[in-house]
C-alpha cells in the first residue's frame, strides 16, 4: 500500500501580513463579532462553515486540521489501514466530556451512526459516512471497514465531531441548541446560545491538550459589514472576520488594529438546474413557459463567457479574490492543469446562445444568500447585469442564509431544489478536490452521500465512475489523475460554473492576531496573544 496523503500544504494558501505593534491584552476574556451566524450549535445538523467553526470550539474530533489543514492527533493518537478495507483508530485515553463522563469508542461509533441522518439537515454529513461501517474493537481502539480501498479516509474522519453517548447521540438539534445535549471534550464549554444575538462559551480547564488562552469567549454575530467594523472600532469586539473590502486598506492604516489575511480553499460559484425540462425560474422572454435552456451545455458555456470574472475581482470584490476555472486554487491536490478561468466574450456568448436556439435569450432568475460571502448579493447584481447584456434577461433575488440554504436544498415540491440558477460557495473541508467533486457534482445519492450539496442536480455517469474510482485509489498519483479527470469533465460540461476563490481577511485590536485558515474558519484557539 502506498503511503497515504494526510497533509495539504499550498504555498498560496495562507499569507499572513501584520499591521501594528504588539502589545499585551488587559483581560482574559475574547469577544469575536462574525459576519456569518451558525444555524445550530448542533455538530451534525448542518454541513456549513459557521456551524462547523462553532462546533470546533466544543467538540472533538478523532483527527484535527491546523490552518494549512495539515492532519493532527486528536481525539485518536494514531490512525492506519490494517489492510485493504479496515482501518485501526486508537483512541487517546484519559479524556472527559465536560460533564465529566469518560470518552471512549461508544461515543465514536454512536457519533458516526447520528451524523449523516439528523432531521431536517440542509447539506448532511453523510457525505463523510456513508460506506463506513463503524465497529468498537476496546474501549481504546475502534476500526472504521469499508466496502473497497479508500485512502481518504483520515480527511473524512477529521470533519465528524464526537457526541457524548450518554448526552449527545440521542439528543435532537432543539436540546444541542438550549444546552442539554451539548456535552463535548473540546476546549472549551458551552454557557448558552442566544439564536441572532451570540454564543457564550467558557475555556475547559481539563482539555487534553493546549489549555485555552481565553477563559471566557463571546461569538458575536454582526451581519452587517459596517456595524461589524463599527463595533471594532468601539472597542465593542475584540477581533472580527469578514472583514469588508470596502474597508480593508482603511482598516490596515490604523495603527491599533492587527490584519490577518489568506487565500482560502473556497470557491464561489454558480449550480444550474440540471434535471428538470420546466424549470421554475426560468421563462421565455414574453414571461411564458419554456423548455429549460440550462440543459443545454452550450448555454452554460454562454453564461460562463458572459461573465466578466476579472470585473468581478476588482470592482466587486475590490481585489481580495482570485479567479476561478476549476474547483480548487493551484496546488491543492487533485486541481487539473488544463482549466483556466473562462475568458469573458460577451460576442461569443450570445453566439453559442443562437446556436442552441435562443437567439433572444430568455428570463432568467438568479437566488443567493446576503449574509454568507463576501460581497455575495454585489456578486449576484453583478452577474445579473452581465447576462442581461447577452440577452438573458436577469433579476436577482437574494436572502439571509437560514432561508436560502433550505430552500436552495429541499424547498421545492417533493423535497427538490426550489432555485433554477443559484450564487453558493464551496470551502474543501478535506483540503482536495474529492470534496467538491462528490458533494456538488456526483449524481445525487441519499444512500451513499454522495451529492449531498448537488443543488443543481448534476448527473453525468463519467464523471461518477471517475469521482467512485478515485475515492477507491490508494495510490496518490492515480488518484490525482482521477480527481483531475472528473474535475475536467465536470466543469467542461458546466456542471458548476467557477467564478473566484475568496481571500479572507480579520481585523484585530492591537495585542492579538490571527492565525489565518484556509478553511476560512474564524476559532478563538487560533487568536494568538502578542
Amino acid at each position: 500500500m502506498n503511503k497515504l496523503t494526510t497533509s495539504v500544504g499550498c504555498a498560496c494558501a495562507a499569507v499572513a501580513l501584520m499591521v501594528g505593534a504588539a502589545t499585551s491584552v488587559s483581560a482574559e476574556s475574547l469577544t469575536i463579532g462574525l459576519a456569518s451566524e451558525a444555524t445550530s450549535v448542533d455538530p451534525h445538523f448542518h454541513n456549513l462553515t459557521p456551524n462547523n467553526q462553532i462546533a470546533t470550539h466544543i467538540f472533538g474530533g478523532l483527527i484535527n486540521q491546523d490552518s494549512k489543514q495539515k492532519l493532527l492527533p486528536g481525539l485518536a493518537v494514531s490512525w492506519k489501514p490494517i489492510d485493504d478495507l479496515t482501518w485501526e483508530f486508537k483512541l487517546r485515553e484519559g479524556v472527559k466530556f465536560h460533564d465529566g463522563s469518560d470518552f471512549n469508542a461508544d461515543d465514536v461509533v454512536c457519533s458516526f451512526t447520528r451524523a449523516p441522518d439528523v432531521p431536517n439537515s440542509p447539506s448532511s454529513f453523510g457525505t463523510y459516512t456513508k460506506g463506513k461501517t463503524v465497529v468498537k474493537v476496546d474501549d481504546m481502539t475502534v476500526h472504521i471497514k469499508t466496502e473497497k480501498p479508500y485512502p481518504l479516509m483520515a480527511n473524512d474522519v477529521s470533519l465528524i465531531h464526537v457526541v457524548s453517548n450518554e448526552k449527545g447521540c440521542s439528543g435532537t438539534t432543539e436540546q444541542f441548541n438550549n444546552g442539554e445535549a451539548t456535552i463535548g471534550t473540546g476546549p472549551y464549554k458551552f454557557v448558552s446560545y442566544t439564536p441572532g444575538e451570540k454564543i457564550v462559551l467558557t475555556g475547559n480547564p481539563d482539555y487534553w491538550g493546549d489549555k485555552p488562552v481565553f477563559s471566557d469567549v463571546t461569538l458575536r454575530p454582526i451581519k452587517s459589514s459596517p456595524s461589524r467594523v463599527a463595533a471594532l472600532l468601539a472597542g465593542d469586539v475584540d477581533m472580527i472576520d469578514g472583514v469588508p473590502t470596502a474597508d480593508l486598506a482603511t482598516l490596515k492604516e490604523n495603527g491599533d488594529l492587527q490584519i490577518s489575511e489568506g487565500v482560502s480553499n473556497r470557491v464561489i460559484y454558480l449550480h444550474l438546474d440540471h434535471f428538470r425540462d420546466d424549470s421554475p425560474f426560468v421563462k421565455a422572454k414574453d414571461g411564458g413557459p419554456i423548455k429549460n435552456p440550462l440543459r443545454d451545455a452550450r448555454v452554460r458555456k454562454a453564461i460562463s463567457m458572459a461573465i466578466n470574472r476579472d470585473a468581478i475581482v476588482e470592482r466587486v470584490m475590490e481585489g481580495q479574490a482570485i479567479k476561478a476555472g476549476q474547483l480548487l486554487p493551484e496546488g491543492f491536490f487533485g486541481v487539473s492543469e488544463n482549466l483556466k478561468p473562462v475568458d469573458y466574450d460577451a460576442k461569443g456568448a450570445k453566439k453559442l446562445l443562437a446556436d442552441a436556439g435562443f437567439p433572444d435569450g430568455f428570463k432568467l432568475r438568479i437566488h443567493g444568500p446576503n449574509d454568507r460571502y463576501i460581497n455575495d448579493a454585489k456578486i449576484a447584481e453583478a452577474i445579473a447585469q452581465m447576462l442581461t447584456r447577452i440577452g438573458i434577461e436577469t433579476d436577482v433575488e437574494t436572502m439571509p442564509r437560514s432561508v436560502y440554504f433550505k430552500r436552495a436544498s429541499r424547498g421545492g415540491k417533493d423535497g427538490l431544489p426550489e432555485f433554477s440558477f443559484v450564487l453558493v460557495g464551496w470551502g474543501a473541508g478535506s483540503g482536495e478536490a474529492s470534496s467538491p467533486l462528490r458533494s456538488l457534482l456526483h449524481t445525487y445519492n441519499k444512500d451513499k452521500g454522495f451529492g449531498a450539496s448537488n443543488r443543481g442536480r448534476y448527473s453525468n455517469a463519467e464523471v461518477d465512475k471517475l469521482i467512485e474510482d478515485a475515492l477507491a485509489t490508494v495510490d496518490d498519483a492515480k488518484r490525482q489523475d482521477l480527481l483531475a479527470k472528473a474535475t475536467d469533465m465536470a466543469i467542461e460540461d458546466g456542471g458548476i460554473i467557477p467564478l473566484h476563490y475568496q481571500v479572507n481577511a480579520w481585523a484585530a485590536k492591537k495585542g492579538i492576531a490571527y492565525r489565518a485558515r484556509t478553511d476560512e474558519q474564524t476559532r478563538a484557539y487560533d487568536v494568538i496573544k502578542q
